[in-house]
């Protein structure tokens, strides 16, 4: 069997999403190559992989031994459950009488972190001791996707054009901030004194709440969470997350990430 190649992944710097996955690999100790995309110029090659034209995109190859009949592609060693609450494995059917590559495609930040952290969890970020953990943590996480962060680009946007809905659309995204703080109030981190997949998946969308009105931010009645935030940010983690690398549609070359 021929050795697998690096997984390949599409990220934009500064995308919370992108950051996510990134952060999942990080703490996974999984290497993967990176292909730094802009989103005006989006490589036709990774709308090719995922139509749907976001960022990340993590593009992982099988290779797979034929045998002259219809063969099935290994599944992930990852079998963690998925944003969706769908296992995170894929499986393939191919007719081959060869060794065949065989490309698999997770497009969801969430999910990244998952595959990632179902093969090396070192500081048991899963929470595997408390099983009833993870489904919170993706209910949370979930929330955070579908509610809070639309509300979010909204706020963003009301400051950005001055409009009269800022300190409205503000004082909607503070029930999801309130509900955090409260969180910290009890234990050190989000979901108790050991860091868990939740910070690190809420990270870059506290950031960027904290970041639209700073003056605001650090007025605000939400100590625990500036302090919990201001952790993170100090941490060489983030800096290594938020490399810089030259733009793939400029270059043509993939990065080594991890």
């Amino acid at each position: 069997m021929s050795q697998i190649p690096l997984p390949t992944l599409y990220s934009l710097q500064h995308c919370p999403y992108a950051m996510r996955a990134r952060l999942g690999l990080l703490l996974a100790k999984q290497k993967v190559m990176l292909k730094a995309v802009v989103t005006k110029n989006k490589s036709e090659e990774m709308l090719a992989l995922s139509p749907k034209g976001t960022v990340p995109v993590l593009v992982l190859e099988d290779v797979i031994e034929g045998h002259g009949e219809s063969v099935k592609g290994s599944e992930d060693k990852s079998r963690g459950v998925s944003a969706s609450g769908i296992e995170v494995k894929v499986e393939v059917e191919a007719e081959s009488t060869d060794n065949i590559k065989l490309p698999r495609v997770i497009d969801e930040s969430v999910d990244i972190m998952l595959w990632a952290l179902n093969i090396n969890d070192p500081d048991d970020l899963l929470l595997s001791q408390t099983p009833e953990a993870l489904p919170v943590m993706l209910e949370l996480i979930s929330y955070n996707d579908k509610v809070f962060k639309p509300l979010l680009e909204q706020y963003k946007d009301a400051k950005r054009y001055h409009k009269d809905t800022e300190a409205d659309l503000r004082t909607q995204c503070e029930s999801f901030i309130q509900a955090l703080e409260l969180r910290l109030s009890q234990h050190q981190y989000l979901m108790g004194d050991n860091l868990s997949l939740l910070d690190f998946a809420l990270l870059p969308f506290v950031r960027q709440f904290a970041r639209v009105d700073r003056h605001w931010y650090l007025q605000s009645p939400y100590p625990l969470l500036r302090q919990w935030l201001k952790d993170h940010l100090n941490r060489p983690l983030f800096s290594r997350m938020m490399k810089k690398f030259p733009l793939y549609s400029e270059t043509g070359e993939a990065y080594p990430f991890g």
